[in-house]
């Protein structure tokens, strides 16, 4: 086991592993076992960074961040006793200014942050460019990020650490910028019990950081930076000091807070009495803060009067902070050697069963079905995995399923399993329905409701940490209840199983894996064991008073003046049912050890000629009915002897009923009369022989008669004692068919929370898509476009309304191959075109004219499900029978505007308002011996080898004719290479439209000479 000590960095080592290898997140420390348990040590090493005297505040920013910065510090206090840690997004490329810049707006020191420095407090660091940053033990480390520039999250990194090694001291701040880094970071803050401050929205420059911290609802305080120095200081104010933290953690709440529990059981019906003081009076303590309430007896009031403060404070009771593979080593390790194990002896279609208990978010969750799916993948095994993830947080289980998260998480999973698991979406990452379905959210309390069984493994992290012994102790025995023999149970580094080992073998004591041993004892004595060691381990710390009027009988102080009342006869204290609880005096002449096994009963170790009469006494004594005195011979080494005994109900007011003290004594025998004065015993009288002789056959026939009743009563006994024996097996037989009723109850319960965890599943998914399916109706009705789904045989399986004017479809239709419905359309050869998009997955459109006269543009693409599977084709028939009417008419104008061109007889050209050729007259092809493919379409001036690049004529159709309607009889001379020197007449007209702007141009050429 590492230290503290151990873990500090070395001075000389200039960098640490950035978050992409080890997220600063997973930092654990553990001290020896021999010292504290890991719930101990986590609470001592908060209590002494508690101890360590200033809170330190973490702020990140973006784009905006230095007017943010300058309003924040120019309204903090320089002697406020805070250390401030600036972490923005910084060029790193280019040295910053910041230090400089800032120093202008405090008085505090602002320096670079240099490595392994200490942090001090009233001190302002900042990130060097182009590194990223965490604190250790106070301490600031620098590393070289290896993630590429514009995928680190700088801010993100450093809050968890700071979460992580100051705990309820650290304070986390977001201002101005874009993205989301610094979301899951104040979210790591306030799971360790700090505070977060957001800037707000409306007064940040850039609003995208502020914005995703607050929708994701880590904001504790959402405010401008210039009121941000006030608040800070009152959240000082509130900090407790460590002696009165010490207290309070290690004695009862005070009765203001009892209350205030009170009222959030009665308001939430949850009760959390029995998690760790501290924690809950640092939270409640937060939210007084942020009310600026000082003392929990007005804050109880404020909660009375304020319903809706009842409802954030239960949230804020909620510690839901998780990550993806938090401790990658131990999901490693799960994968790599615990799962294997698991999944050895599994046959294919095993119905593997997973509980994560506590899931947050869904984060863990999803992080275990992500580690089967790749186990299974690598072993060639297929199991159906069964995966439960509850939480008593019903937000927190809404966002796990929906299943998206922020951008930042790509700083905690490998980016092999982003492209896997995840979808990339605007905003963050989106889980994958094959992971999602794997998953069942339900909202559950694991302290009170009943849990999952016959689990293969059983995930419950950071969860005991925030709660009390008695609550753990009673959560490791339902844990073991719930795992099937050689389950597997998975906590975190700062957990274990207590006292538990009997029901736990460790499987990796460094990352807390745990395999459940069952024996021959049932669980649920196991159960009841653990919940009568928790009443003992209750019991001594209860006052002295109280232990008094719980603690065993002292029977011999009891039964002491009784024994002198009776001048102390031998005597023993028995229950009702005869069991011997203690002795005094000696009682050996009276008891002796049965034969056999060993017995403490009274009864059984009593002289055969006792037994019958002292069990008649002990019924009676048990009915309230005393024996006194009641007198009987006893055979002891063949010599009769006559004794009493006597068996009463012993009274105990602080027992309870169901003592009985039996005493036993000897009866002396009478002394003999005297001889009469003038008789004397004539021993020679044969009467007298003859009558000692018949009373000694009498004496004789009585001894049998005797020894007969007794061997007769001892057989009626045994007879008796079998019978009791057989009652008693059979009482413990319908006992264990009871506990196994009770166990299968429990299991039908189990079973039902589940259907109704599923059925709630299927009622949400019922509703979403009804939902879709309103949606894709109001779509396909109102997009007024003919669609016909197919599917892979081309058989209907939807159509619009629109798509009957292609094919005569009615509603009957759905399921028909298309094939089977004439069609509308002239020359269909569609379901061709249908078949080849089909094979070569390449849509294709063509236009298609049905037999009423109407046009339409027909497309065929294929159908593609969420998966990206093909699963058919889609054809829709878009109505182009305006635009086919439109371009007809446009062909025909056409045609005729090229016959009245052609039908001049001086060459003229048509030129659009680009002074491209649209049309020429055949003079003009003749005139200057051109062909029409050399010049439609070609700007006039690059016509043959430009010769009309003429400079008058470029003149008169850039700069003359368009501030004029026309021009005419203008002379141009030029030297074509083809016909020589020409002396040209030119005439333009422009065509206008409605709007003034030039449609065509018409240029007719004359010419003189």
């Amino acid at each position: 086991m590492v230290t503290k000590k151990d873990k500090v960095p070395s001075k000389k080592t200039k960098s640490v592993l950035p978050a992409s290898t080890a997220p600063l997140s997973s930092v654990k420390l553990h001290p020896p076992k021999e010292l504290q348990s890991n719930n101990e040590a986590r609470e001592s090493s908060a209590e002494e960074k508690r101890n360590g005297g200033f809170p330190v505040v973490g702020i990140g920013a973006s784009a905006g961040g230095l007017e943010a910065f300058e309003q924040f510090f120019r309204h903090v206090s320089p002697s406020s006793g805070m250390a401030f840690v600036l972490v923005p997004h910084l060029d790193p490329t280019h040295d910053s200014m910041l230090t400089e810049i800032l120093q202008r707006s405090t008085t505090m020191p602002v320096v670079e942050a240099q490595d392994q420095v200490d942090v001090q407090p009233n001190t302002v660091y900042i990130i060097p460019p182009n590194r990223e940053m965490s604190i250790f033990h106070s301490k600031l480390q620098l590393s070289v990020p290896e993630q590429p520039r514009g995928q680190r999250m700088p801010i993100d990194a450093f809050l968890r650490s700071l979460a992580e090694d100051q705990a309820e001291s650290a304070i986390g701040i977001i201002l101005s910028g874009t993205g989301t880094d610094g979301t899951l970071g104040l979210r790591a803050i306030l799971g360790s019990g700090g505070i977060s401050l957001v800037q707000e929205p409306a007064s940040a420059k850039y609003d995208g950081m502020p914005h995703s911290a607050i929708g994701a609802g880590f904001a504790t305080h959402i405010l401008s930076p210039e009121k941000m120095g006030p608040v800070l200081d009152n959240a000082i104010r509130h900090l407790d000091s460590p002696q009165r933290r010490v207290t309070a953690a290690e004695t009862s709440p005070a009765p203001d807070m009892s209350r205030i529990l009170m009222q959030l059981r009665a308001a939430t019906g949850h009760d959390f009495s029995l998690y760790k003081k501290s924690t809950i009076g640092r939270r409640i303590e937060r939210r007084m803060s942020q009310h600026d309430i000082q003392e929990t007896e007005v804050y109880s009031r404020f909660l009375k009067e304020q319903p809706a403060e009842m409802q954030v404070l239960f949230k804020e009771l909620l510690i839901n902070v998780t990550s993806f593979f938090r401790d990658p080593g131990a999901f490693e390790e799960l994968k790599q050697d615990i799962l294997p194990r698991l999944f050895a002896d599994k046959p294919d279609g095993y119905v593997f069963r997973v509980w994560v208990a506590g899931c947050a978010s869904g984060e863990e969750a999803y992080s275990i079905a992500i580690l089967l799916l790749e186990l299974m993948e690598e072993t060639k095994q297929e199991f159906k995995i069964q995966l439960y993830a509850t939480d008593l947080d019903d937000d927190a289980i809404a966002t796990a399923r929906a299943g998206i998260y922020l951008p930042n998480i790509a700083a905690d999973i490998t980016p092999e399993r982003l492209r896997r698991f995840f979808v990339k979406e605007e905003t963050g990452y989106r889980v994958k329905k094959q992971v999602r379905e794997m998953v069942v959210f339900a909202i559950q309390n694991v302290i009170k409701d009943p849990p999952f069984t016959k689990l293969d493994l059983l995930c419950c992290r950071n969860l005991m940490i925030y709660l009390g012994p008695e609550l753990q102790n009673n959560l490791i025995p339902a844990f073991h209840y719930a795992l099937k023999p050689n389950g597997v149970l998975f906590l975190s580094p700062s957990e274990s199983t207590g006292n538990h080992t009997a029901l736990f073998v460790p499987l990796s004591r460094k990352w807390k894996i745990y395999r459940a041993v069952h024996s021959a004892a049932p669980t649920r004595t196991m159960m009841a064991s653990a919940r009568m060691a928790w009443s003992a381990e209750k019991k001594d710390h209860l006052p002295v008073e109280l232990q008094k009027k719980i603690r065993e009988p002292n029977f011999s102080e009891l039964v002491k003046p009784l024994l002198l009342k009776s001048y102390a006869p031998a005597s023993v204290v028995t229950d009702l049912d005869g069991t011997i609880l203690f002795v005094y005096g000696e009682t050996g002449k009276y008891l002796r050890p049965a034969p056999g096994q060993p017995s403490f009963n009274v009864i059984d170790m009593a002289r055969e000629e006792l037994q019958q009469e002292l069990q008649q006494a002990i019924q009676a004594a048990g009915e309230g009915r005393s024996t006194i005195g009641q007198e009987l011979v006893i055979i002891i080494l063949g010599d009769p002897y006559k004794i009493s005994f006597s068996v009463r109900p012993l009274p105990d007011p602080e027992a309870g009923p169901g003592l009985l003290l039996v005493s036993f004594q000897d009866v002396l025998p009478e002394k003999a009369a005297p001889a009469k004065a003038g008789r004397s015993k004539k021993t020679g009288d044969p009467l007298t022989a003859a009558r000692i002789a018949e009373l000694e056959r009498n004496l004789t026939y009585v001894k049998e008669n005797l020894h007969a009743t007794i061997e007769e009563q001892q057989a009626s006994n045994e007879e008796l004692k079998s019978t009791n024996e057989e009652m008693q097996s059979t009482n413990e037989e319908l006992q264990s068919t009871n506990e196994e009723l009770e166990t299968s109850k429990e299991e039908l319960q189990s079973v039902n929370e589940e259907l109704i965890t599923v059925n709630t599943e299927l009622e949400a998914k019922i509703q979403q898509l009804a939902g879709m399916q309103n949606d894709m109706k109001n779509l396909l009705d109102n997009v007024n476009v003919g669609t016909i789904f197919l599917d892979t045989r081309l058989n209907i399986r939807r159509f619009t309304k629109e798509a009957v004017s292609a094919y005569r479809l009615v509603a009957s239709d759905i399921g028909r191959p298309l094939n089977d419905i004439k069609p509308n359309i002239r020359n269909d050869d569609l379901l061709a075109d249908a078949q080849a998009v089909l094979d070569s997955l390449v849509p294709r459109e063509r236009e298609v004219q049905t037999l009423n006269e109407a046009w339409y543009l027909a497309r065929i693409q294929p159908y593609r499900t969420l998966e990206n599977m093909i699963d058919g084709v889609v054809m829709t028939f878009t109505d182009i029978s305006l635009r086919m009417s439109l371009d007809n008419a446009r062909n025909l104008a056409s045609i005729q505007t090229q016959g009245i061109v052609d039908t001049v007889r001086e060459p003229l050209l048509v030129l659009n308002a680009e002074l491209n050729v649209v049309s020429a007259s055949r003079s003009f092809y003749r005139e200057f011996q051109v062909s029409p493919e050399d010049t439609i379409g070609r700007p006039i001036f690059e016509l043959g080898n430009r010769q009309w690049d003429i400079p008058d004529l470029r003149e008169l159709l850039e700069k003359i004719l368009p501030q004029n309607q026309k021009f005419n009889d203008f002379i141009v001379e030029h030297d074509f290479p083809t016909i020589g020197h020409h002396k040209m007449v030119l005439n333009a007209r422009r065509i206008v439209d409605s709007g003034g702007n030039t449609q065509m141009i018409l240029l007719a050429i004359g010419k003189i000479l």
